[in-house]
């Protein structure tokens, strides 16, 4: 059982991430598709709080946390305290480092948030994520148009991506639901 409002890893995921194709947690490239996976997980925690709330919430600055999920090789050691992700986790929509610590590691996440939305049956989930689904192939045939993915179209397709998640997310534990 999960406690309302944690999560969980829990086993060996899918083939999705760097220890998937057999690479160690750290290793790959100057610096590291572990590395940039947390930094990008980083950035969307710190935008799905809001940058503003997450400063008041972590004691720190708009350019410490700019640093905390920055590329920049000059950044490439900085990551955020876990204090502050679990802060930040807490009052967020969904536990993006979390999750992308337990992908790294080759490990599933099962996030019971007590947030389930409107959806209030596994038909809504279904109609929700038909609808999620036509809005990320709507911006992934924007994107391609031009034959070129940029990075704000990138953006918004990974948004478009975790929503769906959450939708499925949500879905699993209406299916979850009706076993118990």
């Amino acid at each position: 059982m999960v406690a309302k409002g944690k999560a969980i890893a829990q086993g060996k995921g899918f083939g999705l991430f760097p220890c998937e194709r057999g690479e160690p947690a750290g290793t790959s490239d100057a610096m590291g598709t572990t590395n940039r996976y947390l930094k990008k997980h980083t950035e969307a925690l710190v935008k799905d709080v809001g940058v503003e709330a997450a400063c008041k919430i972590t004691g720190r600055s708009k350019a410490t946390l700019g640093r905390y999920y920055s590329d920049a090789e000059e950044h490439s050691d900085r990551y955020m305290p876990l204090d502050a992700v679990a802060s930040l986790e807490a009052v967020a929509s969904f536990p993006h480092v979390t999750q992308a610590l337990a992908e790294i590691n080759g490990n599933t996440l099962e996030v019971e948030t007590g947030r389930r939305g409107n959806a209030t049956s596994v038909n809504t989930n279904v109609v929700a994520l038909a609808q999620r689904f036509a809005m990320l192939m709507g911006e992934y045939n924007q994107s391609i148009e031009d034959g070129v993915i940029t990075v704000t179209e990138a953006k918004r397709m990974l948004s478009e991506t975790l929503e769906l998640q959450k939708v499925l997310v949500e879905m699993k534990l209406h299916l979850e639901e009706e076993v118990t």
